[in-house]
């Protein structure tokens, strides 16, 4: 009875101690997987179609993890949370930025990883929140859809109602302009034909005037070295003539220099007797107009003897 007992509890630890083994061999595999992988939010601004939970988070092409959950935030639900798993030693920067991307055309969704310069910190470093948040930017879906949205809103301002009624209406006068001009057929050939004789005539005009140009382009070239050696000859006399002339002024510079200072001063007196003897003269003049017996004999002149 006794030995059976002895099994029984020989038994009963070694259960006991293949469960602790295997409950510590759970924990540690379960705190080597979490010292492996860190998780992350991504918080978008646009909708994530096609993204589900598991779905492949690339870092510049490579996978460093997955989708761990989706879900719309609760102050907003025009936005989009998205918990990431990713290796711990996965270089997720504080410039590190995520965007929604596609594998070719038709391809799954999933997230792309981009940035993280060499000298920017590491996000968990800088972050303390439990959870670190990673800043996204538009992806090439969203920008897609935006300019599509644009390209659609201006396409309705142009094909508006009264858009098309304009169009309509400039349909119509084209087409009322070219049956009138279909119906002056003929006035427009004539106005070709006239304008082909102008044009003819014009040209003649042109040659014509060319030849005369020519010709007188001629002349002139030929006339050109005559003119310039006359104009040569022409100069050379004036500066002989602006030397002699220099010569002089500064050969009499002393009479000059004499007459400015003495003539002048005494021209003044002199035209003031000249002026009284131009009156005397004048005075003179006019006595012997009138009577020049007595200004010359200082008498009457003799009376004519008048036979009564």
């Amino acid at each position: 009875m006794e030995t059976r007992a002895n099994y029984v509890l020989i038994g009963a630890f070694t259960i006991l101690v293949t469960l602790l083994l295997l409950l510590f061999a759970l924990w540690a595999a379960k705190y080597s997987s979490e010292k492996e992988w860190r998780t992350y939010a991504v918080l978008f601004n646009e909708p994530v179609t096609g993204l589900t939970e598991g779905s492949s988070v690339q870092y510049n092409g490579i996978s460093v993890g997955t989708v761990q959950r989706l879900s719309l935030a609760p102050d907003d639900p025009r936005r989009v949370i998205a918990l990431l798993r990713l290796q711990a030693n996965a270089p997720v920067k504080t410039d590190t930025r995520a965007k929604l991307s596609i594998q070719g055309i038709t391809g799954s969704p999933f997230i792309q990883l981009t940035g993280g310069s060499p000298g920017s910190p590491m996000l968990a470093s800088v972050d303390h929140r439990e959870v670190p948040v990673i800043q996204t930017e538009a992806s090439a879906l969203q920008n897609i859809a935006d300019t599509a949205n644009r390209l659609v809103a201006r396409l309705d301002q142009v094909l508006s109602d009264e858009n098309v009624k304009r169009v309509s209406n400039t349909l119509a006068n084209v087409e009322a302009m070219t049956g009138s001009i279909a119906d002056q057929r003929e006035d427009l050939r004539t106005l070709i034909v006239s304008a082909r004789k102008s044009s003819e005539q014009l040209s003649a005009t042109l040659d014509t005037t060319n030849r005369a140009v020519e010709s007188v382009d001629r002349e002139l070239v030929a006339k050109l070295p005559g003119l310039i050696a006359k104009l040569d000859s022409t100069l050379t006399r004036l500066d002989s003539a602006a030397n002699n002339a220099n010569g002089v002024l500064s050969e009499n510079r002393a009479a000059i220099h004499s007459f400015a200072n003495d003539g002048l001063a005494q021209l003044g007196p002199t035209l003031t007797e000249l002026r009284s003897l131009v009156r005397d003269l004048r005075r003179i003049s006019d006595r012997l107009d009138g009577n020049p017996t007595r200004y010359l004999l200082g008498r009457d002149a003799p009376k004519e003897f008048e036979p009564e």
